[in-house]
């Protein structure tokens, strides 16, 4: 179950959520005394509980149930980190979430029941576009340029400007479909038309290639062709 006062956090975990076959998401609660009622009635293996929601926050929460379910904390705030770990909790994950960080937390909370674990490699990935929340197909994305604090996501059809750095958007990406090429530049493998020493092209678009970054990439084309 989900229980997080934001509707945007929901959908972000959610989506996670249904790319794991080992989860199901049987319920979503938007309060504290929402899930404490529900809770009463019911029994579930995981809970993922944001920190700060109004009138009971997530820690009062595990205070007041007297067997509460394994639980993943979530918030924006890391001071809370250290406070978390004496209700027991699985892991404590920092918003915005992503979904390599959300494959690590359940893995260790598989562990925790003994059962094997199963990596699914995510079809899209969730990011932040202004104040709204998109999913882009991993598939259509060609590449990505750093843009400040920004990224830019370019697919054939139209470019995103992302709310995230460069870095994060790598962790976030699947290594074994996309890699650096560059300090400013994370590229599809797949859709590599050709390259050089200094440059590769994709969609008809010149990408330079970082000196440090030429040996993998060499590599990674190596083992395509």
């Amino acid at each position: 179950m989900i229980v997080d006062d934001e509707p945007a956090a929901h959908y972000v975990l959610a989506n996670y959520i249904r790319q794991n076959p080992q989860l199901e998401l049987v319920q979503q609660c938007y309060n504290g005394i929402e899930a404490l009622n529900y809770l009463r009635d019911h029994e579930i293996d995981l809970m993922f509980l944001d920190i700060n929601m109004p009138e009971v926050s997530g820690l009062e929460l595990l205070q007041a149930l007297p067997n509460p379910p394994r639980t993943i904390l979530t918030t924006a705030y890391s001071e809370f980190a250290l406070e978390s770990y004496d209700y027991g909790v699985i892991d404590y994950l920092l918003k915005p979430i992503y979904f390599p960080r959300f494959l690590k937390a359940t893995e260790r909370f598989f562990a925790a029941f003994g059962n094997e674990k199963t990596i699914v490699s995510p079809a899209f990935i969730t990011i932040k576009i202004d104040s709204s929340i998109v999913n882009i197909d991993l598939q259509e994305i060609l590449f990505a340029q750093s843009y400040g604090n920004y990224v830019k996501i370019i697919t054939a059809a139209k470019t995103w400007l992302a709310t995230m750095t460069t870095t994060q958007l790598e962790q976030s990406l699947p290594a074994d479909r996309f890699m650096r090429v560059h300090k400013s530049y994370i590229v599809a493998i797949d859709k590599i038309e050709s390259s050089d020493r200094e440059t590769i092209t994709i969609h008809n678009e010149k990408i330079p290639v970082g000196i440090t970054y030429r040996r993998e990439m060499a590599e990674r084309i190596r083992h395509l062709g």
